[in-house]
């Protein structure tokens, strides 16, 4: 089998092990509900050794997925990329183990889950109180992807004038607004946390992002970044500090009279913009209990 070929068929088996658990509480004390399926005790009963290179990329490609998951479970779940590398070694030390024949698949499997357990209580402690006493499986709590068009309407873009370029920040996995907006000749960009293989589209995460200065006509969040800005206002742990750095940066990246269009509206910051740089307007959606808002950088 080619090496290629052989790679594939590892990310199969990845993806399937993944679904395998899918929706499981793994905050709960009995993690016996966490397993290896058959078809990955096969696979790591008849594993050879591998090469560097292989090894990395299973590494690389389990940690992308189960952030991937992780995100699909609950969408306040945050992973910087300090976070990201200490999960990485956790999948290192799985394929170290799995192997090497370290210990029997069972006991691997079991010590696996209870490390992601720690980390996931270690990254994002407020998910323990959340998740310790729901059941065995929990309802995802994601974002959905909306139709571009009804992302513009509650946004207030107007596509016809648009000052480019834009940027997209939280654009989900399937972009489907930066596609829309490149679909008519409008220079787009996205950023998220998924994984993407277009060369508009960037893999990071929106607090260590390099917005720039000056650089982007347009810049626009759907439920993405100000929603989470909320988020981490409301909590005791939350990481309010950082969005609120990250938050002035974007408006520092807009050029002059370039504009931010996000929702929902962030009335605890945006009350401290100075009126001589920023002009502020804010439009009610439908019977929501929260605004669209659209800042405008004026020097």
């Amino acid at each position: 089998m080619k090496p290629s070929e052989q790679m594939n068929n590892f990310t199969k088996i990845i993806d399937r092990q993944i679904e395998f658990n899918q929706g499981k509480n793994i905050f709960l004390d009995n993690l016996d509900i966490f397993q290896f399926s058959n078809e990955t005790v096969k696979f790591v009963l008849s594993l050879n050794s591998l090469d560097t290179a292989s090894k990395q990329l299973l590494i690389d490609y389990s940690t992308d997925k189960a952030i991937e998951e992780f995100c699909r479970i609950n969408q306040y779940y945050s992973f910087d990329s300090k976070t990201k590398q200490k999960l990485k070694e956790i999948y290192r030390i799985l394929v170290e183990n799995i192997e090497t024949k370290s210990d029997s698949i069972e006991k691997i499997s079991k010590i696996h889950y209870e490390r992601l357990k720690q980390f996931l209580i270690e990254s994002n402690p407020f998910a323990k109180k959340v998740y310790e006493n729901s059941d065995h499986q929990i309802n995802p709590i994601t974002c959905s992807q909306y139709a571009p068009e009804l992302q513009i309407n509650i946004l207030k873009i107007d596509i016809a004038n648009i000052t480019q370029p834009v940027l997209d920040i939280g654009c989900g996995k399937e972009s489907i607004l930066v596609n829309y907006l490149k679909s008519k000749d409008i220079v787009a960009v996205g950023i998220d946390r998924f994984t993407f293989s277009s060369s508009h589209l960037i893999t990071t995460d929106w607090l260590e992002y390099t917005y720039g200065v000056k650089q982007w006509g347009t810049i626009i969040s759907n439920l993405g970044f100000s929603n989470h800005f909320r988020h981490h206002n409301l909590r005791l742990d939350g990481n309010y500090i950082e969005y609120a750095k990250t938050y002035m940066n974007i408006l520092r990246s807009l050029k002059v009279g370039g504009r931010f269009h996000y929702a929902p509206d962030l009335p605890f910051i945006e009350k401290y913009l100075n009126n001589n740089q920023f002009a502020i307007n804010k439009y009610d959606i439908d019977s929501l209990d929260y605004k669209t808002t659209v800042i405008e950088r004026l020097t």
